[in-house]
């Protein structure tokens, strides 16, 4: 029993109730711990492949908004990681063989993240895995992306990221949103929450969704305010189901514009900011949770919209092009796609 009490004494302590790990700080990540716990074994475990030097893959599968790159960044930082590794790598897909051309400059055991947004030719894999496997002998490889073909690379059984379950979503909405405040005591805001759950449930982008809603209610804990702040985004939801057939965060997800006149009470149309959007630099920038809250705060003049900016590593940010003039409030429909109403 002393040899067993030792032998527990080196292992990680795990919370009995996960749920409320984020209680105690902002800067934990909600839920996951069988993930990080399967990841950190495969990182920490001498599981390569025993015919050759080639490095062992882990592929991390899910959809859009699910956590993938946040659960990655949790496990990099731990300490353990960061002593069992010389340097850790991040690679985009499209770059995949550009390490070829450091191959001098690289030595140890080496972690590669890889992020794919789409397939990957066969042939470039291999080229890269082996190359790999030369230069770093007992290297790993985490391969993220939502496209589940890619599992085919993995040399263990891959990690599946899901959406969270409606109570899970609704736990933790409600514990953001009330912060400190014990919610016994606004009975009629915890049925709010709800009709809120159910709202981002339908949503591809429920964790987003949460972190923006959170931060508009979290500021005023009065029924009128929850109430008008539902209607608002349910008249948001509405509208894009109308005019473009689809719902919102999707049109987000898939690079389409979204009209958010609901929000700012004059017509606007938002894009989200990527590479292939043209913009000037002087341009002001305003958090969404703020446009919700006051629409009077809307600059008058094209702007960048914040949707929501991360507190825990990868710090990522989500920000969006706003036009003055909505490109997409007429009721021009995306490719494919017919207005409600509209003749055939």
């Amino acid at each position: 029993m002393t040899v067993f009490i030792v032998l527990l004494g080196g292992c990680e302590r795990m919370s009995r109730r996960p749920y409320d790990v984020y209680l105690y700080t902002n800067n934990f990540m909600f839920g996951r711990h069988t993930e990080k716990q399967k990841l950190l074994s495969f990182l920490l475990e001498h599981n390569n492949p025993p015919c050759d030097h080639a490095p062992a893959v882990l592929p991390i599968i899910g959809g859009v908004g699910v956590e993938k790159k946040t659960l990655v960044a949790h496990v990099c930082v731990d300490e353990r990681v960061q002593s069992h590794f010389s340097s850790i790598l991040h690679l985009n897909g499209h770059d995949l063989l550009t390490i070829l051309d450091h191959g001098r400059t690289m030595f140890g055991k080496m972690l590669v993240v890889i992020e794919f947004a789409s397939d990957v030719d066969d042939d470039e894999w291999k080229k890269f895995h082996l190359f790999l496997g030369k230069m770093s002998r007992g290297s790993k490889i985490i391969i993220i992306s939502k496209v589940k073909r890619l599992e085919r690379f993995g040399s263990v059984q891959p990690i599946y990221l899901s959406v969270l379950s409606y109570d899970e979503l609704r736990y933790l909405f409600k514990t953001l949103a009330f912060r400190s405040v014990d919610p016994a005591e606004h009975p009629r805001l915890v049925q709010l929450v709800d009709d809120f759950a159910k709202v981002l449930l339908n949503a591809s982008n429920t964790l987003l969704g949460t972190n923006i809603l959170k931060d508009v209610l979290r500021m005023n804990l009065s029924v009128q305010y929850w109430s008008c702040i539902l209607d608002k985004v349910l008249r948001h939801i509405k509208r894009n189901l109308s005019i473009f057939g689809a719902h919102s965060s999707m049109l987000i997800e898939q690079g389409h514009p979204v009209d958010i006149t609901d929000y700012a009470l004059h017509p606007l149309s938002m894009i989200p900011l990527t590479t292939n959007v043209s913009i000037k630099k002087e341009l002001p920038s305003l958090r969404l949770c703020e446009l919700i809250r006051d629409p009077s705060v809307t600059p008058k003049q094209d702007f960048i919209l914040v949707a929501w900016e991360s507190r825990v590593p990868p710090h990522r940010s989500f920000r969006l092009f706003v036009k003055s003039c909505a490109q997409g409030s007429d009721g021009s429909a995306l490719p494919g796609r017919k207005r409600r109403g509209a003749p055939s």
